[in-house]
């Protein structure tokens, strides 16, 4: 299993190489809300969906298609990845800001209780939003994250004894070549996604993403721990993981993993997808959109 978990971690971390080693300059934000631009679709109840660590919202695009006869859809893009303007942050966080970001979304719109749904790191700050703003949100999908994502690793491992890899990581990513940053982009979305259709859609948002707060958001997701936090959230939460035989380790040592991962979080549902990697959406739209449907209705 320690394996695997490895090898799921480098590929997700790995992607992250494509962005440029030259970017436009970042601006302070003067308000939350520039960390986030939103698109909006549809009529009907409220969903904020949110893309992971350079992805655009595109990657909801399929599913966008099936809810927004029925739904009013929120369709987060968050500032430096996939060609957003990025935003300085003095103290290098990204998921944080994001997650703030979207809280002033919510009350600015005067949204009540939005159901959120997260992929990866969006699926961090759907957790954030869960644990911090509490009286703001309504059910949450955490679609193959994790609240501490070093667990991948080490097990045992704590944000303290994160740090140093995490701050390797991190340096890593910003002194790649382009070269270098090309070939790893390449293999690593053929771990992060099956289907190969949609690969050169992933790496071009990679390319395009702004390389400094990729940077930051590896090592912010490596050393940020919520699983202290998951007890505030009041609200139900789902979590969608994908599976593969790929992985090399049986299936129930993935159950065992996610479940014990979100041990503190009362009222949870856990479903596992399989014949998927980790853009689960993409992999396997319709049995994703089969239970997102079924979220949503609960």
């Amino acid at each position: 299993m320690r394996t695997a978990m490895i090898f799921m971690a480098i590929a997700a971390t790995s992607s992250l190489m494509s962005a440029p080693l030259l970017a436009a300059p970042a601006q302070r934000p003067k308000s939350s809300l520039q960390r986030i631009s939103v698109q909006v679709e549809g009529s009907g109840p409220d969903i904020i969906l949110i893309p992971g660590l350079a992805s655009s919202r595109n990657v909801w695009a399929d599913l966008a298609l099936k809810l927004r006869q029925s739904h009013r859809l929120h369709l987060v893009q968050i500032a430096g990845f996939a060609g957003a303007p990025a935003v300085l942050d003095e103290e290098g966080k990204v998921a944080a800001p994001a997650a703030e970001a979207v809280a002033e979304y919510i009350r600015t719109q005067r949204i009540e209780a939005p159901a959120i749904i997260g992929h990866s790191l969006g699926g961090e700050v759907a957790l954030m939003l869960g644990a911090r703003h509490p009286d703001q949100v309504g059910p949450l999908m955490v679609v193959d994250a994790l609240p501490f994502y070093t667990l991948l690793m080490n097990p045992s491992a704590t944000s303290e004894t994160a740090a140093p890899h995490a701050a390797a990581m991190r340096d890593s990513l910003l002194s790649a070549s382009p070269e270098q940053a090309a070939a790893m982009q390449h293999a690593a979305i053929a771990r992060l996604v099956k289907t190969e259709a949609v690969r050169d859609d992933l790496a071009a948002a990679g390319i395009s993403s702004d390389r400094k707060t990729v940077s930051d958001a590896v090592y912010e997701l490596m050393v940020t721990d919520l699983r202290p936090e998951l007890s505030r959230i009041r609200v139900p939460v789902e979590v969608v993981y994908a599976y593969d035989a790929l992985y090399g380790v049986p299936a129930s040592a993935i159950d065992a993993m996610y479940r014990q991962a979100y041990a503190t979080k009362p009222d949870i549902h856990f479903t596992r997808v399989d014949g998927s990697f980790h853009f689960v959406m993409l992999d396997q739209p319709e049995r994703f959109a089969s239970i997102v449907m079924e979220f949503l209705d609960e």
